[in-house]
């Protein structure tokens, strides 16, 4: 408690209280039609995964402009751009750059001009956050010490981008961090609010595929086959028991077979069939027990349908995969109290963990001693949040071709948050 206190006294000197001027507040308003700008940019021209090209060179000609040192290309199209101010700790800041291969119809007049890619995710308020941060701890450098690490990473979208920079020296070519922190924008959230989780927020995510085979035949004739669709769809059916009856029910855990595909013809029994699973996770015992059973139960299916050893069902866990992200309670607890000062109760609230997949968790999985947090900044615009009622099931989701943040919200917002985390974290002893 000793060791937080100073930085609680800190997150309240910079929170914008009633009747008192709020130089960071007011700095980043002044910052904002700058940053809308090239936010609008970014939106204009999104990039796959590893093509970040264009992207990587916008935040790394701002962060030299702003006064880092910056080296590009690492992990592929990666930015690292550091900041020694003194002695201190060492803070990680990362904002992802991928868009995705979705065809946009906001009918935004900055729309995707990238035939069938989109930020659908947002990363473009990252992005944009990021040059506004890096802004704002460079002219605010008589307030803190130490080093600050800032990432523009790749891929997030298929999961590898973290790891390709971890590989390629993240923690060994540049200062190695004892806190890292990042935030993505939300579609559950109402424009301008944050979200935290305390604990896991996002969950595993790995891919299996499933080979059914069987001998094919005339469909007239199926006693002188062995049909592959009905011991698939045997899998299917059975795989749902891991978890209604084999999960801990206060435990969480998803295996949604996403992709079931068989046959060319409706009178042919075909030789094999095939499944593709996701299963997600927060705990690795739950997640080993889940893949464990996917195999015994595609076996024991194939067995009971009369296959031979060496005809039973091939199951493959695919190698790419996403680790749970998970918050640390220090930095997260830490974190909560610092911007409900800043921000007040109304704008800050703890939500639920969600079973999608983030691969920041590889930040803090590559060093557990570091602290690690993630949140959500609230972008669904106010008026559309209203006109729901809160419910999110009647609003486009993150990933739909329909999702358009309220980016001066998300963008102030986060940089203000993020500045504010940084600063706290860095603070002159």
């Amino acid at each position: 408690m000793k060791a937080i206190l100073p930085l609680l006294a800190l997150g309240a000197s910079l929170a914008a209280a009633p009747g008192r001027a709020d130089p960071l507040g007011q700095a980043v308003a002044a910052d904002l039609p700058s940053l809308i700008a090239i936010y609008r940019d970014l939106h204009i021209h999104p990039e796959l995964s590893f093509k970040e090209g264009r992207s990587a060179g916008i935040m790394a000609v701002e962060a030299k402009k702003a006064g880092f040192t910056v080296t590009t290309g690492v992990g592929g199209t990666g930015v690292v751009a550091v900041m020694k101010n003194g002695p201190g700790p060492v803070l990680l800041l990362r904002a992802d750059m991928d868009a995705l291969p979705v065809t946009e119809q906001t009918g935004l007049p900055y729309a995707s001009q990238t035939p069938g890619v989109m930020h659908a995710c947002g990363h473009d308020t990252h992005m944009t956050s990021w040059i506004g941060i890096a802004r704002r701890m460079a002219a605010m450098k008589d307030r803190w010490s130490g080093t600050l690490v800032m990432i523009g990473q790749p891929a997030e979208e298929i999961g590898s981008g973290a790891r390709a920079m971890l590989k390629d020296g993240l923690y060994t070519r540049f200062p190695k961090p004892g806190t890292v922190i990042a935030f993505h924008d939300s579609a559950s959230l109402k424009a301008g609010t944050i979200g935290y989780v305390d604990g896991y927020i996002m969950a595993n995510v790995d891919s299996v595929d499933v080979v059914v085979k069987g001998v094919g035949g005339h469909g007239a004739y199926p006693h002188l086959a062995k049909d592959p669709i009905v011991t698939a769809a045997r899998i299917v059916t059975t795989l749902q028991t891991l978890i209604s009856r084999e999960t801990d029910p206060l435990e969480s855990g998803v295996v949604t077979v996403g992709s079931f595909q068989a046959g060319t013809k409706h009178n042919i029994i075909p030789p094999e069939a095939k499944l593709q699973i996701t299963v997600r996770s927060y705990k690795p015992e739950v997640r080993q027990h889940l893949l464990d059973g996917i195999a015994r139960i595609a076996r024991g299916e194939g067995i009971a349908a009369g296959m031979a050893d060496d005809q039973l069902p091939v199951v493959t866990l695919q190698d790419q995969r996403t680790p749970a992200t998970f918050n640390t309670h220090e930095i997260t607890s830490r974190m909560a109290e610092i911007f409900t000062a800043r921000f007040g109760k109304e704008r800050v609230q703890p939500v639920r963990a969600q079973m999608g997949g983030e691969d920041f968790s590889e930040l803090y999985l590559a060093d557990t001693s570091i602290q690690s947090m993630l949140f959500w900044v609230g972008g669904v615009p106010r008026d559309k949040w209203e006109a729901a009622g809160g419910d999110i099931g009647k609003l486009p989701s993150i990933h739909s071709p329909l999702w358009a943040p309220d980016a001066e919200a998300v963008i102030s917002t986060a940089v203000e948050a993020m500045t504010t985390a940084a600063l706290t974290v860095l603070a002159k002893s």
